[in-house]
């Protein structure tokens, strides 16, 4: 777009365009003044659409100021306060707020708002074009401090008085008593405030959809991928936290390299549409249709578009402010011509103000209560405390320090009585709302999203907070323990044995990558299967074999896909897809399904497929099943979804593992099936593994080292065979033991064979990190990695430390 300079010379020092190279006092990044031209044109250019505006500059906030007094009345209006007071606080920014919305707009300012506006209605083909009024403080939005909905928005604005009054309302919002309080509590003085009103183009996000996405995980900081939010109309209701957006994650490195990495999407249930109302001319909310609500607003390629333009951002101003700069941006799609818009983009100021050299801090419950509650979990903390229901920012003098604050919802209006809260539960909102970003921001867990909370919980109950459990957040009746570990990663030891962790949750992906491990030594199929599908593979392809009611579940959870088999497709990509992307590139290691047959019997359908055995435990499971004609078909759609994730997804870190497999002829059907389905061992770096869990693997090692790539010791299914005690009796529980001198010498047969051939082998299980010494003995014959549960890692790495210093030079290990 073509910039000229409105006719006024006066206007010169009052409105910029935003794709005016000149501008140099609008755009503040970090501290230091960056042109939003340069930004606006930059942006354009890695292919970001933007709608063109302009924006009053901060010099003429100040001249606006200074014309009327008014920073004597803003002065002595706040001389006095003690910080503390909020009611005072409120009294005091009514009456600078009622001083600034009675001050007059110079007429040089009127009239250079209004030649702009002209211009952008004729732009645009209309007289009185609706636009967007955004505030943008010079101390709002930085790095250091989001000021998360601080000042206001005004949306469908139309006609000069409407801009017009829209710029004072918004240089008004710097003197809320929200706004005043943040800023004193960061310590910024009011002297050095100053605003910008943006007038942008109105994208009719009314008609579509909107969001917010972020370039890291907001629950964690991870900052592989970008997070995405969406829902129907304007996007006010996730800011406001009133409704639970769609969420995206797409992988970052990946996204670069020409994959389509969407390796996340949920479906959230979006009660609420705003839309603007002609009749009444302000905007509304509405009910959702049921239909809407249970679809995605946005389509995979949108997501993915989105990103790359997120990504495009980041990068811009990580150059600027020559720092990596993770942001938090605004989006739209216009409903009359169906294009995408960026609106907002400032940097994020939760995760990225972490240190370099971080402390691992892990919340772990030391025990459990009844749950009275759950919602989304936001953070990963747990706290402990007295409810309180406040039904208003008004009433905050009721909520005790170190109380856990039930709402129905927060605004910006909330963040004094915030700050007192050891926890925050909400009836409405999600990952994205005002109440997550400052739980996040004070360092409080939250549960947000939460149905009657506050007729569940009340006022005065005990209760635990944890957001330590993955996605979902709980509230346990009752003040539990809970021990928090806090360890300098830099003060962690090296060690020359890979340190890996066992995960099957990919919930709890982004969280457990950030541990200092070596990737996934076991990823589990079936545990995303049981939690994420729940419906055998088989009735999926053949549901007029299942029972009526098993018909009738699978056509209802299955509903949004033309193929029923896709739906099990789609959610093990998503899952497995996720693992893989948090730790990229480090290796995960994905065991396929290994249910037994009265597992597989009670998955939704599972009953029609599956036989009746006395020894499931020895029955028709792992490598058996895979290449049998009774189940092939069903394996086969484990393999589309491992295909998508290493192919469509790019994440070539995924290596498979077979379970259960009896013989290296076996083994090699499986692979020729792996490979009927697209998988070829060596192909794009894909390995191949094999469980060393029965007597017949360590016997045979040498021969399964020729099929196989690698091998993983499975200590629970070993000792058990070795020893031929069923793990499961509580009768001969005592007689269950992985350092037995026939499971360890099983071990250091099958370690000894894998050398031989130069295969890596690893271990998991939770022996290791529970016994010193046979994580030493393991060491010491060699033993490339050992992988155990995300809580075990920290000591496990300690032990392995010491038990690689003990082991001395001399040991296979240093061979």
């Amino acid at each position: 777009m073509t910039s000229t300079e409105p006719t006024t010379p006066a206007a010169v020092d009052l409105i910029r365009w935003f794709d005016d190279v000149s501008i140099d006092d609008v755009a503040e990044v970090g501290g230091k003044n960056a042109s939003l031209g340069e930004m606006y044109r930059e942006l354009r250019r890695a292919g970001v659409v933007v709608p063109n505006g302009f924006a009053t500059t901060s010099g003429a906030y100040r001249r606006f100021i200074a014309e009327n007094g008014l920073a004597e009345t803003i002065a002595t209006a706040l001389d006095g306060w003690d910080g503390e007071d909020t009611d005072d606080l409120a009294d005091r920014a009514r009456r600078i707020r009622r001083a600034i919305l009675a001050a007059d707009l110079s007429p040089d300012l009127r009239a250079a708002v209004a030649e702009a506006y002209r211009r952008l209605s004729t732009e645009a083909g209309g007289d009185e074009v609706e636009v967007a009024v955004r505030s943008s403080a010079t101390a709002e939005d930085l790095p250091e401090a989001s000021f998360a909905g601080q000042q206001e928005t005004y949306l469908m604005i139309h006609g000069d008085a409407g801009v017009l009054d829209a710029v004072r309302r918004c240089f008004a919002s710097l003197y809320t008593a929200r706004a005043i309080s943040y800023r004193r509590h960061l310590g910024i003085d009011e002297d050095d405030i100053a605003l910008s009103a943006g007038i942008q183009r109105m994208v009719r996000a009314d008609k579509a959809t909107s969001g917010v996405m972020f370039t890291l995980d907001t629950d964690t900081g991870h900052r592989g991928v970008v997070y995405i939010t969406a829902a129907w109309g304007l996007g006010e209701n996730i800011v406001q936290g009133r409704i639970v957006p769609d969420a995206f994650h797409v992988h970052k490195d990946r996204l670069a390299a020409g994959h389509l990495p969407l390796v996340g999407k949920e479906v959230g249930s979006k009660e609420l549409r705003m839309v603007f109302d002609a009749g009444a001319d302000r905007v509304v909310n509405e009910r959702v249709e049921p239909s809407d609500r249970e679809r995605l607003c946005i389509s995979d390629a949108e997501a993915l578009d989105l990103a790359r333009w997120a990504v495009a951002i980041e990068d811009h101003y990580s150059a600027i402010r020559g720092v990596d700069t993770p942001m938090d941006i605004e989006w739209a799609k216009d409903g009359d011509t169906g294009e995408l818009f960026i609106v907002q983009a400032r940097p994020e100021t939760v995760h990225s103000r972490r240190t370099t050299s971080p402390v691992l801090e892990i919340h772990q419950l030391g025990e459990r209560g009844a749950v009275l509650c759950e919602g989304a979990a936001i953070g990963e903390r747990i706290a402990a405390g007295t409810t309180r229901v406040v039904a208003d920012p008004a009433d905050m003098a009721s909520l005790l320090p170190g109380e856990v604050l039930v709402a129905e919802t927060t605004d910006p209006d909330w963040e004094p009585i915030m700050k007192r809260a050891a926890a925050l539960v909400t009836e409405r909102g999600g990952r994205t709302s005002h109440a997550a970003i400052v739980a996040r921001e004070l360092g409080i867990p939250a549960v947000v999203g939460v149905p009657r909370a506050r007729a569940i919980l009340g006022s005065g109950a005990e209760v635990t907070i944890s957001c330590a459990e993955g996605e979902v957040g709980v509230v346990y009746e009752g003040r539990l323990a809970f021990d928090v570990q806090r360890v300098p990663v830099a003060e962690l030891p090296v060690t020359r044995t890979d340190v890996m962790v066992n995960l099957g949750d990919p919930a709890l992906a982004f969280r457990t990558a950030l541990l200092p491990v070596a990737g996934i030594g076991l990823a589990r199929m079936e545990f995303i299967i049981a939690s994420h599908v729940g419906i055998h593979p088989l009735a999926l392809l053949r549901p007029d074999e299942v029972a009526p009611e098993d018909q009738t579940a699978i056509e209802r959870l299955t509903l949004a896909y033309t193929r029923p088999a896709d739906f099990l497709v789609d959610r093990i990509a998503l899952g497995v897809g996720r693992l893989a992307a948090a730790f990229w590139p480090r290796p995960v290691i994905l065991r396929f399904s290994d249910f037994k047959t009265n597992e597989y019997a009670g998955l939704l359908g599972g009953a029609a497929f599956e036989p009746a055995e006395e020894n499931p435990m020895l029955g028709w499971r792992g490598a058996s099943r895979y290449h049998h004609p009774g189940y092939r078909d069903g394996f086969e759609l484990e393999l589309e979804a491992v295909a998508r994730v290493r192919q469509r997804f790019g994440m070539t870190n995924l290596q498979v593992m077979i379970p259960f497999c009896r013989s290296p002829e076996e083994g090699r059907r499986v692979i020729d099936v792996l490979a009927a389905n697209g998988l070829v061992q060596g192909e794009d770096g894909l390995e191949v593994y094999v469980m060393t869990e029965l007597p017949a693997n360590v016997l045979q090692a040498d021969e399964f080292a020729e099929v196989f790539d690698g091998f993983s010791i499975g200590s629970n299914d070993l000792t058990q065979l070795v020893l031929g005690v069923d793990r499961d009796s509580e009768v001969v529980a005592e007689l269950f033991d992985e350092r037995s001198p026939a499971v360890t010498r099983a071990c250091a047969m099958a370690i000894a064979s894998a050398k031989r051939h130069g295969r890596r082998i690893g271990i998991c299980g939770q022996a290791p990190s529970d016994y010193p010494d046979f994580a030493e003995f393991l060491v010491d014959r060699g033993i490339d990695s050992i992988s155990v549960t995300p809580d075990a890692v920290l000591r496990t790495i300690e032990t392995v430390a010491a038990a690689e210093a003990a082991a001395g030079p001399g040991s296979p290990l240093a061979v």
